[in-house]
């Protein structure tokens, strides 16, 4: 496959990454960041938010296994990982945090449950975009192209 053609995937496939919200502007202004200096900066920021996040979804997985919720631990690990989400711009999992956060605040163990299902589920799924999105640009770097920007 010539450059040309992975370079035109690679813009529609982030484009469609924008319109089906799993990234937002965030995304934008970290990948605005990256220069010839730091060509691996997105990707290490990413790989950063993919093993906190995995982390904070284990604790809060078990925060669930006990009698009596901690719904102020269970809201600070939530707000902690829409921070996260909302720093690389990935709009789904942040907006999934927002609705946790509601049910955090009214206490409400079965909605948190539902909300923890919903963020696991936006996470992995996001997760495995940015993986095809970072692949698709290797592939691009391989065959001496240079990765467009999508605006």
């Amino acid at each position: 496959m010539q450059v040309a053609e992975m370079q035109r995937q690679l813009v529609d496939f982030t484009t469609s990454l924008f319109n089906e919200g799993y990234l937002d502007n965030q995304f934008t202004q970290l990948q605005q960041l990256q220069d010839e200096s730091n060509p691996g900066f997105v990707m290490e920021v990413i790989t950063l938010f993919f093993e906190d996040t995995e982390r904070l979804l284990r604790d809060l997985s078990s925060a669930f296994d006990h009698q009596a919720v901690d719904f102020k631990k269970v809201d600070a690990h939530v707000h902690q990982l829409k921070g996260s989400s909302s720093s690389i711009g990935a709009q789904r999992v942040k907006n999934a945090c927002v609705q946790f956060r509601n049910y955090c605040e009214q206490k409400n163990a079965e909605g948190c449950q539902a909300c923890l299902q919903q963020v696991n589920q936006e996470y992995f799924l996001v997760k495995s975009k940015l993986q095809m999105l970072f692949k698709m640009e290797q592939q691009i770097i391989s065959a001496g192209g240079s990765i467009p920007l999508v605006e």
